[in-house]
């Protein structure tokens, strides 16, 4: 076996993060596909829309319709792939940006924490949830600033803060019912950048391991 190629198996597992999304996004849409119907707009409609359905409505054990929500259990191995996915990628962000202990730890543990109490988005403290989890994925997502600065990734960078645009726009429309029609759309192109953004890091960081 070449140099190369044994550098190549040992690099691999840097790419979990990339793997972990691919398989929620397939998992992701096999979940719509079973979904009875419902939604903020029309209660009887049939299946799921994609502008007018949320992630959360997969996650619910009946659908807005009324019927049981045959997604649940695809959406809920789905949520604990991209849980364990984002998870494994605070983790190896701040190593391989060959941060400080102490920042390392707190990125570390506070993206794991994040993760920890996504897995309990579906119970009926929706969102307390949210605001918690919101509130350590913050610490970790400014800690992958923080490393993306020390590693000199400008396009990255931009590309962050143009997530953190999305988030402060879905507030924005969350907190306003006149805009809240707008909501499902706008969350699923926030989750969609925002999954390209860490896979893209994750790249990156697997091609600097050589």
């Amino acid at each position: 076996m070449s140099v190369t190629s044994a550098r190549n198996i040992k690099s691999i597992w840097l790419l979990t993060p990339l793997f972990g999304t691919i398989i929620f996004g397939c998992l992701y849409f096999v979940a719509t596909r079973f979904y009875p119907g419902g939604s903020q707009v029309d209660k009887n409609s049939v299946g799921f829309s994609w502008a007018q359905n949320y992630w959360c409505n997969l996650l619910n054990e009946s659908a807005i319709n009324g019927q049981p929500n045959a997604a649940r259990p695809i959406a809920l191995t789905a949520m604990f792939v991209l849980c364990v996915t984002l998870t494994c990628f605070w983790y190896i962000t701040p190593l391989q940006a060959g941060l400080q202990k102490g920042i390392r730890l707190v990125i570390q543990i506070s993206g794991s924490l994040a993760m920890i109490l996504a897995m309990f988005l579906f119970t009926n403290h929706h969102d307390a949830i949210v605001n918690a989890a919101s509130a350590f994925g913050i610490v970790a997502t400014i800690g992958t600033f923080i490393c993306i600065n020390r590693l000199k990734w400008s396009k990255l960078l931009w590309l962050g803060i143009f997530n953190l645009a999305l988030v402060v726009l879905n507030n924005i429309l969350y907190y306003n019912e006149g805009l809240l029609i707008f909501l499902p759309v706008v969350q699923k192109i926030t989750f969609l950048f925002f999954l390209i953004w860490i896979c893209l890091i994750d790249i990156e960081l697997y091609k600097r391991s050589f």
